[in-house]
């Protein structure tokens, strides 16, 4: 779909197992007359499907010899339905990254949240070995429970999908015959806040990052100018104050060449430097004419950030080495 290669992460799949084993591990025991002591232990079986076509497969009997007493205790689940679930959307753009080798990763894109609903039935023949099977599964759902699954093997992060537990009721089955052993049903109804995953891209790792920036000279408040070099008054000290008195222009010097090329590179303007104007210095009394404007956008600065050390793969522990230059040479 949409140019994509056929991907198949069995999300929906891992959903259903992973709810399935939560109630796959529960024992029932029969005590003595007086409570005391365990004369019977024995795991109560869990299947999957409805509701509907299990009761039918329990109290089927072809041949007139089976009775619900040895077909119970059992369980059994299924997904009734999904449905996205905005509240949990994270933004498009973001991604998931794991290191593949020294050069290359692997990305996907946040999962859609949908939420799926479960039905889980408990059958029993006496209200003894039901109670004893939702003490096992109730006090774990306040309401919900959380377990981790492993989504995305190819990619690092392990998610914790919660179960919510939404309702509980039973019923009791009385049809056939009034001497027939009775069947009593409880059902669960459950929802887990589960993702659909998109599919897994490769993608080249970024071993240095650089961050530029470009100032404008009509459109900042550090401003590079040419001055009358041959004609000007003593030399501007770096970080002197500065003033153009015609026009009400301070400011302060960033770097002055002081040779024949006369440029002045001044900031913290409260407006931009004309050509014909005169530069005074507070402190140094040096004064220059504005000869021209350095018009074209001037880089300011170049800082580069790199893995330290510089062989360090993704999954390492690793610092960073940042170097900076700037312009002009200030």
């Amino acid at each position: 779909m949409l140019n994509n290669d056929h991907f198949y992460n069995r999300t929906i799949r891992k959903i259903v197992v992973a709810f399935g084993t939560i109630f796959n591990d529960i024992f029932i025991v029969r005590y003595t007359a007086d409570g005391l002591h365990a004369k019977e232990t024995f795991k109560v079986p869990l299947t999957w499907g409805a509701k509907e076509k299990y009761l039918v497969r329990l109290t089927s009997d072809p041949t007139l010899t089976k009775s619900i007493a040895t077909s119970v205790p059992r369980i059994s689940f299924e997904m009734t339905g999904m449905s996205y679930d905005s509240s949990r959307k994270l933004p498009s753009t973001m991604r998931n990254f794991a290191a593949t080798d020294s050069t290359s990763i692997k990305t996907q894109y946040v999962p859609v949240p949908y939420n799926f609903d479960f039905s889980l039935s408990i059958y029993v023949r006496n209200t003894e070995d039901g109670t004893q099977i939702l003490e096992q599964i109730l006090p774990f759902f306040t309401p919900d429970f959380s377990v981790t699954v492993d989504f995305i093997p190819d990619m690092e992060p392990k998610y914790d999908m919660p179960i919510i537990l939404n309702s509980v009721s039973n019923e009791v089955d009385y049809e056939g015959e009034l001497m027939n052993t009775r069947l009593i049903i409880w059902n669960l109804q459950f929802t887990a806040k589960g993702h659909i995953w998109p599919p897994v891209k490769s993608g080249k790792i970024i071993r240095q990052a650089n961050t530029s920036m470009f100032i404008d000279s009509q459109n900042r408040l550090e401003q590079t100018v040419y001055v009358d070099y041959a004609n000007g008054k003593n030399y501007f000290a770096d970080s002197e104050s500065i003033r153009v008195d015609n026009r009400g222009v301070i400011g302060q010097v960033e770097y002055f060449s002081n040779s024949n090329t006369g440029i002045l590179t001044v900031n913290s303007l409260n407006h931009l430097l004309e050509v014909g104007d005169v530069v005074k210095g507070d402190y140094t009394n040096a004064t220059y004419t504005v000869t021209g404007l350095k018009v074209n956008p001037l880089e300011g600065s170049l800082v580069k950030a790199t893995p330290n050390p510089s062989n360090a793969l993704p999954d390492d522990e690793f610092g960073f080495a940042e170097s900076s230059t700037r312009w002009p040479n200030i």
